[in-house]
């Protein structure tokens, strides 16, 4: 049975794919694919923005780049559809105004390739339960379950038990070589190779490419309101679009020890500076350091110096979101166009697959 609206789709994706495979091993100097997912389970917030946002579009100039927004993952934990529906199209307008160009990375929707669903199932049968037994998102939700001393598997959805197969289709699908994470979610990247792996070791052939993690910098590690690492799951989060007065009252509340405004402070054990230094020019971060270390400033001008600067960096982002967050149409059409770029590459993965498998 043909799962495609024709089968000119997979005739062009074999060929396609079959002639790319051939190009690039004989073309090593041709450029490697780095592939990302971004969930939209929440507002876009500067520790997005510094530790993955900007890295991922830096990694565009030297890489081919496929990005896509992952509803279906969403969907674990989203069932409203007008919470999902504006989630999906503030991340794209969030990516688009972080300086995302579509021409030149292919931006997609998740559900909007319906190859990943069908690659999907093929590796479910290549997965091993206790695979996913190991996983780090499951094993926490029956750790908390345990402590609650309720049944250990209470509110554990098979989306959630079968995230790592899901993201693994999201990554072999497109012979991701890199796939950009921090390091406390390598294992998602160690699951897609064990299940790459079996695949090709039951045909006997390369039918899927085994990616590679690619660590983000420190700049991953940005520290929220409270100092500790800026999460959601925290409530510490400065976001990227906030209102200007909005930002000024973030800034202006976080917490501080109870040094006065003569004593010396140090720069390096502060969150305040921390977060200044990702958004100051090297000669500023060397100016408020020496302000630190001298005394005589206290914790209200440091963050004064800190809203400034990071009003700098976000103002111009947050009124090109402005702009984009009311046209929804154009939106949808950026994904879409991305999609259709998409889906061949995909496409020739899945056949790749089903004549390995003998259903094609």
């Amino acid at each position: 049975m043909n799962l495609y609206p024709g089968c000119s789709l997979v005739a062009k994706a074999l060929a396609l794919g079959a002639r790319d495979r051939r190009f690039k091993s004989a073309h090593p100097e041709m450029k490697k694919i780095v592939l990302t997912g971004i969930k939209p389970t929440g507002t876009l917030h500067i520790g997005n923005y510094f530790g993955a946002i900007t890295q991922a579009i830096s990694l565009a100039q030297d890489y081919d780049a496929r990005y896509f927004i992952a509803d279906y993952h969403a969907l674990n934990i989203m069932k409203d559809p007008k919470v999902l529906s504006a989630a999906i199209r503030g991340v794209a307008a969030g990516w688009l105004a972080a300086g995302l160009d579509p021409e030149k990375i292919i931006f997609y929707r998740q559900s909007s390739i319906p190859e990943t669903f069908e690659l999907t199932t093929m590796l479910m049968a290549f997965t091993a339960k206790g695979l996913m037994n190991r996983a780090h998102a499951y094993k926490a939700s029956v750790q908390e379950n345990i402590e609650k001393n309720v049944d250990p598997d209470a509110g554990v959805n098979m989306g959630l038990f079968t995230y790592p197969v899901l993201m693994a289709a999201d990554i072999l699908l497109f012979d991701s070589d890199l796939v950009p994470v921090g390091k406390d979610q390598a294992q998602h990247i160690e699951m897609a190779q064990d299940i790459a792996q079996a695949v090709n070791f039951c045909y006997q052939q390369e039918v899927l490419h085994i990616p590679q993690p690619f660590f983000r910098d420190d700049a991953a590690v940005v520290p929220g309101l409270d100092g500790r690492k800026m999460s959601k799951s925290y409530n510490n989060t400065i976001p990227i679009f906030a209102p200007e007065q909005d930002l000024r009252k973030l800034i202006m509340r976080m917490p501080t020890n109870s040094q006065t405004v003569d004593e010396p402070k140090d720069p390096d054990s502060s969150s305040i500076y921390q977060l200044y230094r990702l958004c100051a020019t090297a000669g500023e971060q060397q100016t408020l350091a020496t302000r630190y270390r001298a005394g005589g400033m206290g914790w209200g001008a440091a963050k004064e110096e800190l809203f400034m600067a990071l009003n700098r960096t976000l103002s111009p982002l947050r009124n090109t979101f402005n702009d984009l967050i009311k046209d929804p149409e154009y939106l949808d059409r950026i994904l879409s166009d991305g999609a259709e770029r998409a889906r061949p590459i995909a496409a020739a993965t899945v056949a790749r697959f089903r004549k390995a498998a003998g259903i094609d």
